[in-house]
């Protein structure tokens, strides 16, 4: 998961005892849930908690860890890896566990679940959760989103494109990244998709969409990574929402504009799982309880991720790094894992023979 850093800062952290259970707040909120005290107990027991894919600068997952140290003395070590790494450890280790818990993309998520690797936890937070972000049983669930964007360099393009179509207006280049490879370039065609009346099981659309960008000479299949929008080598990039605007803060805000597609695009997410031979696995579920928690959720949005509970009140400072809410009005979620796995088993042949023959020319 490590190809995409946030910026991070410090969140203080804060929680009380009361009446046999510990509750979670966020200063200024009256939000508050229970967590079983046994569940504390336990974890405070076993005191450790080993992920994989949740580093330090990705999300803000800092400051989660410094929480959980300081509220609970649980001490956390992270090793950075791919979904499709974290979940082929799982099975290969087995009883020898030893990670308890890892994050990975939602797709990824059914994929764990029918490999038999994770185990079930549904937390105080379920009924919060919409049901396209979680497994039934509690064998994952998302906690922020990302949405595709683009990421618009104002010195490079005097009229930002508000749509996918209006992309097809412009004289200059559009980013995409390593399609068929990447994570979030696959994702990028995705979004086009259903913006142009696609689904998981038909990208063609969206395949001919930047075919035409392409034969125009105006795609790059560079990745957009923050060293290529430093160098001012990305005019128009296709992005998580997330990355846009941790990039663009780094770079300098005011020389860019980042907007969702008004006419669609991908609204996804990062899910918990619970290593099914967990050496630690009441840490690891008070871990997916704090993340849920307004702390926690606070915690991912000031590393620029979305929170999954659309109920928690941001701060302002931490309100002012994200997107306002009205520009995701046309965004959804995959409804067909299964299609949409189909379809990028077959998108890297799709994009060489329909896309790419036209970049190399």
């Amino acid at each position: 998961m490590g190809v995409f850093n946030f910026i991070t800062r410090f969140a203080r952290a804060g929680a009380v005892l009361c009446m046999g259970a510990v509750l979670l707040a966020h200063p200024g909120t009256s939000e508050a849930k229970d967590i079983p005290k046994d569940l504390v107990k336990e974890a405070k027991r076993e005191g450790k908690l080993y992920t994989v894919g949740m580093p330090d600068d990705w999300a803000n997952w800092k400051d989660t860890w410094r929480d959980l140290k300081g509220l609970y003395g649980i001490e956390h070590q992270d090793t950075d890896m791919s979904s499709a790494q974290e979940i082929a450890k799982f099975a290969a280790e087995g009883k020898n566990a030893t990670a308890d818990m890892g994050d990975v993309g939602i797709a990824f998520g059914p994929i764990a679940v029918k490999k038999g690797v994770t185990q079930p936890y549904k937390t105080s937070y379920w009924d919060e959760i919409p049901a396209w972000a979680k497994d039934q049983e509690g064998h994952w669930i998302v906690g922020y989103t990302g949405t595709i964007a683009f990421l618009v360099n104002k010195d490079l393009v005097k009229v930002p494109p508000r749509s996918w179509r209006d992309l097809l207006n412009g004289d200059y280049k559009v980013t995409v990244g390593d399609v068929g490879v990447a994570a979030q370039a696959n994702s990028a065609v995705l979004a086009c998709a259903y913006a142009l009346g696609g689904d998981e099981t038909n990208i063609k659309p969206a395949v001919d969409f930047f075919a035409k960008l392409a034969k125009a000479g105006r795609l790059s299949t560079s990745d957009p990574s923050i060293a290529m929008i430093e160098k001012g080598e990305v005019a128009v990039g296709l992005l998580w929402d997330f990355n846009a605007l941790s990039y663009a803060d780094k770079v300098g805000r005011s020389k860019f504009e980042i907007l969702i597609p008004s006419d669609g695009s991908l609204i996804s997410g990062y899910a918990t799982i619970i290593n099914r031979w967990a050496k630690n696995p009441n840490a690891a579920k008070l871990a997916r309880e704090f993340i849920l928690s307004d702390r926690g959720q606070i915690n991912l949005a000031r590393g620029y991720a979305r929170p999954i509970r659309t109920s928690v009140k941001l701060p302002e400072d931490v309100k002012r790094k994200l997107l306002p809410q009205s520009q995701y009005a046309k965004a959804r979620p995959i409804r067909d894992f299964k299609a949409w796995e189909n379809t990028t088993a077959q998108l890297q042949r799709m994009w060489q023979e329909n896309v790419l023959i036209h970049v190399n020319r």
